[in-house]
């Protein structure tokens, strides 16, 4: 509570320390008053106010030098007093405002600043702050008078300098902002808010500061970064502020043709008076785009994000207030809004694009033909130079050149067609765009990697909507990739859908140079005209036509699915490449397409590993763009199957794993947007007009090759229901083979691997472990039933089982007599079994009927000349004995017809061709062990023993390359499948011995350890078959211990292995013989499990 509350207690307090004031002016003196002026209250200070100022003022007047402690102190008790009572006389304003500027006006001698203290300099600028916030209601506008413009002249003057000037952070912050008061656009609430009439005498005045203060301003904020960001935030905002005032649109537009002439007492005022006209506008307006392209430039890449953000706020505050007047320099300043938006600070982003959206709702740019033309031309010379920045800058630069070309973009909006309907400006733009997504087709990887093998199920590993990564020429970020999709989309969002697909597809045509990036452009476009993933700042004028889209995916699809485009050569494999690159060049001579020029037709076709690397890109691109069409049409897409779907089906078959893994994705995006929960549902849907499509092709196979493409990945993706629909395929596919073995064999055969690989994952195995089951019952009931005989056996019952034996022997031995001279020499009394066998026997299913009719044609196969067919049948014969394992009386006479076609291939034939009939002998040993015993033992087995023998010493001698070569994994493929034969085919004493003799050397350690393990398990299985024979063979190489006979009467036991020196075949050995005495000492239920090889 303060001690004096009235006027009269304070004047009596107060007016001692005035007098001793105005009659020695001193520091003390000073600090006395300020000491007594705490005790007085503020209604009684307001009383006395001009009493307590008089000593202080007369103080400054005083004539003479004076310290600056002293000037310091009045100063400060000046602003005390200001700061608690408020100014209401004009004259007391305006004389004071010029007393404390004098205080920092230099001497009249000299034309520099006083040399004063900084403490000085920060207490008067302070006391004009507190100053201009104590006058009271409208006797601050006294200030702002034609009459006190001199005044307020040398005031700014005096705040530029030391804003300028000053090395004191505080001091240049303090006068900024005092000039932001002077200016009367202080960010307080005191001021009352000015009329329009005053606002527009306040730009009248102002308009002759805003040349130096505008440059000042600029030369600070691109001042030294050492002076802070505080000050140059502080100069960005005093300088829009004051543009934003002076250059305002509606006060420009208020402003009087003429001149307002003045009394003739301010003759000289008015001439410093600007009158605003349009003339002085334009001039104005030119000389400040100059100074805000250099302020834009040093702050948009200001480290401090503070300074960002005020650049943000400049340019919204002048968008909003003088669009009209500053249009020329919003080329700059959009550009710096427009480049902010990425800005790695997290509020400077998003202020961003509330900015950006503020502007797109307020329609800023769509109401202002001038604004968009700025933008255009812009969009143009950043489009002519974007090439050239995506190959010089770094990812940073080209993320920000981008976000630039994408804001300028999302800023034109609906105004977007007035780039595009511009010649030059969308061949800029096009031609920019192609060019800086230009992809690197320089990796052989992406050719050499192949599909090998059938692929599962498409339900278990397809993901919807994947796209294959990308590798471009001039950049590596994601980020990059991404806002040219952005840009892209955008441009599809707003611009006339018709005009950029035909100009694009214009380019797509044009060159092949051109066509990966078209494709890709053009695929964005459908996507962003969708509205699909598309990031705009405003809705566009026109709703989407979805007659106009679907319209204009169709004609795409129409050139993608071009012969020209679709099949080109992605290998130079002679299996798949030769008949299909005749046709290719056929097709790209009649399409007279550009790409014509890689598909030229020769003995060793000139495709180099680049043009393949662009062909798989453009396909796999083009697939993408299916994808992305059925997303975009939904349900709509449906209709376009009848078209799509097949080359699709093709694809997803190609060897190349680029184009088969982007096809099954493709495939996949379609079964979403059309509806269908499966791959699956959608082939069986519409597998009646994909099945005349094939059936149609396989006719004509020389000029459709891929038409087993087809069929293969249409087999591989669906279930057995497909079966019937494909039969008469399949009956085609035979029957144009019997008529074409030499030319089109290895085309027919990979159909019938697929049909046979699809036929035995929707039957095979499942069927196979029934007749296992049905086989172990029959055995079972039959050894009952010979229980049951034993008692009564009849001579009928006797003489049925000799002619059984007989007749079992001679399958065995492969003397089968006609089926005709059976049926005649059928004894009698063998009818009753034949015919409960008849009965017992179902009708032979469809897909056993394939496996019979496909292995008859691969009997004829296996001789072929060629290498790769002879591979192919052996694959499919393999395929075929698994279909037919539970059909044994029709499997037996097939097996009997191959087996000398396949011996041929066992004994004297390639190496892989050997290592895959290998394969198909053990396939065959499961089902027709009986059949094959002597057959094996006779025609096979002594190539195998001899071949191993021969082949022991090379590899024990061999070091690590060996395992890689073929040598090496035909001994291991042997090896690993020949003890599994012996134990299947029950094989005799002395075969058994064979196989011991040619594998009892692989036990040695010198062999590779693969061989060695393979070795292993042969033994194992012979001890399954033969345990003591093999106990015998292992101990007559190494017995660990002696075996002491029971009685003194009987011979000890001697064997050759008894205290030999340990050698190379020692572990190995002991290993095997540990195993042994495990097995014989388990259970017998058990021994099998324990003893079997892994």
């Amino acid at each position: 509570m303060a001690v004096f509350d009235t006027p009269q207690a304070a004047f009596g307090a107060l007016r001692p320390v005035c007098v001793q004031l105005t009659r020695v002016q001193t520091v003390e003196n000073v600090r006395q008053l300020q000491a007594h002026l705490a005790g007085v209250s503020g209604a009684a200070l307001q009383e006395l106010q001009e009493y307590v100022l008089f000593p202080l003022r007369f103080a400054l007047r005083v004539p003479g030098p004076k310290q600056e402690r002293l000037v310091q102190s009045l100063v400060q008790c000046i602003s005390s007093v200001l700061a608690a009572t408020c100014v209401k006389k004009q004259e007391l304003l305006q004389e004071l405002f010029s007393e404390l500027c004098t205080c920092l006006a230099p001497p009249p001698s000299s034309g520099k600043a006083a040399p004063l203290s900084e403490e000085l300099k920060l207490a008067v600028i302070q006391a004009l702050h507190t100053l201009m916030h104590s006058a009271y209601g409208d006797v601050i506008l006294s200030l702002y008078q034609p009459s006190t413009l001199p005044l307020l002249g040398f005031a700014v003057s005096l705040l530029l300098t030391l804003a300028e000037q000053e090395k004191a952070k505080q001091i240049k912050i303090s006068a900024l902002e005092c000039l932001q008061v002077l200016v009367l656009q202080c960010d307080c609430q005191e001021h009352r808010h000015l009329d329009e009439d005053e606002a527009q005498q306040c730009g009248d005045l102002f308009a002759s500061f805003l040349p130096g203060i505008s440059i000042t301003l600029s030369r600070v904020i691109a001042g030294d970064i050492k002076q802070g960001h505080k000050t140059t935030v502080s100069a960005i905002r005093l300088l829009y502020l004051i543009v934003g005032l002076v250059m305002s649109d509606k006060q420009l537009a208020r402003i009087p043709k003429s001149k307002e002439k003045l009394p003739v007492e301010h003759s000289k005022i008015s001439e410093l008076m600007i009158h605003r006209g349009p003339d002085w506008t334009k001039s104005t307006a030119d000389k400040l785009s100059i100074l805000l392209h250099k302020v834009v430039e040093s702050s948009s890449v200001h480290p401090h994000w503070k300074v960002r953000l005020e650049l943000v706020e400049l340019v919204h505050h002048l968008l909003r207030n003088c669009s009209q007047s500053l249009v020329d320099s919003f080329s700059h300043l959009l550009k710096a809004l427009v480049g902010l938006v990425n800005d790695e600070n997290s509020e400077v982003q998003s202020r961003c694009n509330k900015v950006l959206q503020g502007i797109a709702e307020q329609r800023i740019v769509a109401q202002s033909r001038a604004l968009a033309d700025v933008l255009s031309e812009n969009l143009h010379s950043l489009a002519t130079a974007l090439p050239r920045l995506m190959n010089s800058q770094d990812d940073m630069g080209k993320v920000s050149t981008l976000s630039l070309l994408l804001g300028y973009l999302k800023l034109l909006g609906p105004k977007i067609n007035i780039v595009l309907t511009s010649v030059s400006h969308l061949q800029r733009l096009s031609k920019a765009l192609v060019q800086v997504l230009e992809l690197d087709v320089t990796d052989v990887k992406i050719v050499e990697a192949r599909r090998s093998g059938p692929a599962g199920p498409l339900q278990q590993g397809v993901q919807k909507g994947r796209c294959q990564k990308k590798y471009f020429r001039f950049f590596t970020e994601e980020k990059v990739f991404q806002l040219l999709q952005q840009v892209c989309r955008v441009l599809g969002y707003y611009g006339n859908l018709y005009l950029l697909v035909d100009h694009f597809v214009g380019l797509y045509n044009e060159s092949g140079l051109y066509r990966k990036q078209a494709a890709m452009i053009l695929n964005e476009l459908v996507t962003g005209a969708a509205g699909v993933g598309v990031d705009f700042l405003q809705e566009r004028e026109v709703p989407l036509n979805v007659d106009d889209l679907k319209g204009s995916i169709t004609s795409i699809l129409d050139e993608y699915m071009d012969q020209a485009n679709w099949y080109l050569v992605t290998s130079i494999d002679t299996e798949e490449s030769s008949p299909e690159q005749s046709v290719q060049q056929g097709q790209s001579v009649r399409a007279g397409g550009a790409s014509s020029s890689v598909l030229l037709l020769s003995p060793e076709p000139p495709v180099t590993t680049r043009t393949m690397n662009s062909n798989i890109w453009q396909i796999c691109i083009q697939l993408e763009g299916v994808g992305c069409f059925a997303a975009v049409l939904g349900k709509e897409f449906r209709l376009l199957l009848l078209s799509a779907l097949y080359p699709v089906l093709e694809k997803a078959g190609d060897r190349t794993l680029l184009i088969s893994e982007t096809a099954l994705g493709t495939l996949a995006d379609i079964c979403e947007a059309c509806g269908y929960s499966s791959v699956q549902c959608l082939i069986n849907e519409n597998s009646d007009y994909l099945v005349n499509g094939i059936s149609l092709n396989l006719r004509h196979l020389a000029y459709q090759p891929r038409a087993s493409q087809v069929l293969d990945t249409m087999l591989r993706h669906s279930d057995a229901s497909l079966l019937p629909l494909i039969e008469d395929v399949i009956q085609d596919v035979l029957s144009a083979l019997d008529q074409s073995y030499n030319s089109q064999a290895s085309t027919f055969l990979r159909v019938l691997h697929s049909v046979m690989t699809a036929l035995v994952q929707w039957f095979g195995m499942p069927s196979a472990e029934e007749h296992q089951q049905r086989q172990t019952d029959k055995g079972q009931s039959r050894a009952r039933s010979q229980g049951q005989q034993e008692v009564t056996m009849t001579s009928q019952d006797l003489e049925r089982f000799f002619l059984d034996y007989v007749s079992q022997k001679q399958i065995a031995e492969g003397d089968l007599p006609d089926l005709e001279e059976e049926e005649t020499d059928e004894v009698p009394l063998a009818k009753p079994e034949a015919s409960s066998d008849m009965e017992g026997e179902a009708p032979m299913p469809i897909h056993a009927q394939l496996a019979r009719d496909v292995m008859e044609r691969c009997i004829h196969l296996l001789s072929d000349g060629s290498l790769r067919v002879r591979l192919k049948v052996l694959d499919v014969l393999e395929l075929c004995v698994t279909m037919l394992h539970p059909h044994g009386n029709h499997l037996l006479p097939m097996a009997h017809r191959v087996w000398p076609a396949l011996v041929s291939r066992l004994i004297s034939d390639d190496p892989l061709a050997v290592l895959r009939a290998f394969k198909v002998l053990c396939t065959l040993a499961q089902t027709c062990g009986d059949f094959l015993r002597q057959r094996f033992s006779k025609d096979v087995l002594p190539k195998l023993t001899s071949s191993l023998l021969s082949q022991a010493p090379v590899s024990a001698r061999a070091g690590p390359v060996y395992s890689h070569t073929l040598a090496f994994k035909l001994q291991l493929a042997v090896l690993q499948g020949l003890g599994s034969l012996c134990e299947r085919l029950d094989m005799g004493e002395s075969d058994l011995n064979k196989v011991a003799d040619a594998c009892l050397v692989y036990l040695s350690a010198k062999q590779p350890v693969k061989l060695q393990e393979a070795a292993q398990s042969v033994f194992l299985h012979l001890m399954h078959v033969d345990p003591d024979s093999t106990w015998l063979l292992l101990s007559e190489v190494c017995c660990p211990e002696e075996y002491k006979p029971p009685h003194a009467s009987l011979h000890p036991v001697k064997f050759r292995g008894m205290g030999r020196p340990r050698n190379e075949l020692t572990d190995n050995v002991l290993l095997l013989l540990q195993r042994l005495q495990q097995q014989e000492g388990t259970a017998p239920g058990t021994s099998t499990q324990e003893a079997s090889p892994s």
